[in-house]
């Protein structure tokens, strides 16, 4: 999700080659392309952080290709408030290292062998290896925030971290496991992916020394932006065209993870419907794609599930409302729209 010549200008799209969407992207993220950069090289400087014998896999895991969504985040929220300056770069790499940490557990959980078109750090190196350079990627992030003068970033870094990890645990003690129900699919996509977008809005805000409650408000907007963001990733896994995504679809569904049209097909089938799609959850072939998207629309699954993501996207924009007079909440407003119009642009496809 980043900008010209750098990994920070690829738009999040469903298309990547709709050049008007990229143009739109561009236009939002554009004036941010100085601090994207900076953020880049600096992740690049980390690679020293760590034993000589590691940096290869080092330079692979932090130099590798990336949205830089969070990055992003915290760049358009010192953007809205002022000016992004040295502090948020470094708050940004501090939550990229994170993010980045967490998928490489990821990938050693789901036994993924590639990532984003090439070989995951588990596959390459071996999972024992992943699940520790992962830790020390954890490490050297908190080792980042105590170099500020206030333990409140550290602590900050800290209880995100937990909750990711304990969404993520939730998430794997409920695959393949029906019913289970939309409150709970909902609160765990805003502690695996929505607790680090509110971090980076929080923290963002925090740089440009902004009072407790704007701080309190743009996490609340990060909070909701980075939950409709899961949303449309999870319809993507769907309803997407494999070679826009650039990755095999249904991947989801292959890992036993129960995503918001999938429980919605559920709740609203018979028990004969209930039955085959628990068989194609808990046996998941490819080649059931088609069946299960049959059912879905049948059902009005997916329409209901992108409607959910404008949903929590007009969330996250009546919280920039109730910034005060002298923030530009335009980008992050912008941004909003952006991931609206690839929700519809999604349902648009089917």
């Amino acid at each position: 999700m980043l900008a010209t010549g750098t990994k920070a200008t690829t738009a999040p799209t469903a298309d990547s080659q709709d050049a008007e969407a990229g143009l739109l992207w561009k236009q939002i993220v554009g004036p941010l392309e100085p601090f994207l950069e900076a953020v880049s090289n600096r992740l690049g400087e980390q690679v020293r952080a760590f034993d000589p014998e590691l940096s290869g896999l080092a330079e692979y895991t932090l130099q590798g290709p990336g949205k830089q969504l969070r990055p992003t985040l915290v760049g358009l929220v010192g953007q809205a408030l002022g000016r992004p300056g040295p502090d948020h770069i470094t708050v940004a790499v501090i939550i990229e290292m994170i993010h980045l940490a967490t998928l490489v557990h990821d990938d050693v959980m789901d036994e993924a062998a590639l990532r984003r078109g090439r070989l995951t750090v588990a596959a390459r190196w071996g999972n024992e290896t992943a699940v520790l350079f992962g830790d020390c990627l954890f490490a050297q992030a908190l080792v980042l925030a105590a170099g500020f003068p206030t333990p409140e970033i550290c602590r900050a870094v800290a209880r995100a971290t937990e909750t990711v990890c304990t969404g993520e645990i939730l998430q794997t003690r409920h695959r393949r496991n029906f019913p289970l129900s939309q409150e709970y699919y909902f609160r765990v996509l805003e502690m695996k992916t929505g607790e680090l977008f509110g971090l980076a809005c929080d923290l963002g805000a925090w740089c440009s020394g902004a009072a407790p409650e704007v701080r309190g408000t743009l996490r609340q907007f990060g909070l909701a932006f980075g939950t409709a963001y899961q949303l449309y990733d999870d319809c993507l896994d769907l309803m997407g065209q494999e070679s826009a995504v650039g990755k095999s679809l249904g991947t989801d569904l292959a890992k036993g993870k129960l995503t918001l049209p999938v429980l919605l097909a559920w709740e609203r089938s018979d028990p004969r419907e209930r039955s085959r799609l628990e068989r194609w959850i808990q046996h998941w072939e490819p080649g059931h794609l088609p069946q299960l998207r049959q059912m879905l629309e049948r059902h009005g699954a997916l329409v209901e599930a992108l409607r959910m993501i404008h949903v929590h996207l007009e969330r996250a924009r009546q919280h920039l409302q109730g910034l005060p007079a002298p923030a530009r909440p335009g980008p992050l407003h912008a941004a909003a729209d952006y991931l609206a119009r690839q929700a519809d642009r999604l349902n648009g496809a089917h």
